[in-house]
């Protein structure tokens, strides 16, 4: 009779498996960010910029037309700044990016996200709001801009008020 003193063989098998396959996955992981850290460039410019229409111009070259395909959902009064729930989804294809924009905030350009193809477009987000403003979501679909505007009245500053 034999003595086993190690794990049970199948459970050793069964981690050996997962190990080689978790390496194999981290193999593909530093190839991941250098694809897209060479199409892509971080817009620098346009998230200090203070006002909203050039924050739009510095983004994306262009202006926007509001289109009821984008369903931008936001509170009518946030009780504080720091924390406004914000959420986007729209119906409009081919959508590639959608930026939310906060007139009266120290820095007008409070997110951008990319979407590359077959992602569903919506996007929730939590921004800080320094005082009562309005909300813009810019979503740029099939190479075209398209916007929704709301306005938020924050009672509690967020941006150091």
């Amino acid at each position: 009779m034999t003595t086993h003193t190690g794990p049970h063989p199948t459970r050793r098998l069964i981690l050996q498996g997962a190990v080689s396959v978790a390496l194999i996955g981290l193999g593909n992981l530093p190839f991941a960010p250098v694809r897209a850290a060479a199409n892509d460039k971080y817009p620098e410019e346009a998230f200090k910029l203070k006002n909203e229409a050039d924050a739009i111009k510095a983004l994306y070259g262009r202006t926007a037309e509001p289109s009821d395909k984008i369903k931008l959902d936001a509170p009518e009064i946030a009780e504080n700044g720091g924390v406004v729930p914000i959420s986007v989804a729209t119906t409009l294809d081919k959508v590639t990016t959608i930026s939310f924009f906060v007139a009266e905030n120290p820095n007008a350009l409070a997110a951008s996200y990319k979407f590359p193809d077959g992602t569903i477009p919506a996007v929730a987000n939590r921004l800080k709001m320094a005082k009562t403003s309005n909300v813009t979501a810019i979503v740029e679909a099939d190479g075209k801009l398209y916007s929704a505007t709301k306005e938020v009245k924050v009672t509690v500053g967020g941006c150091g008020g």
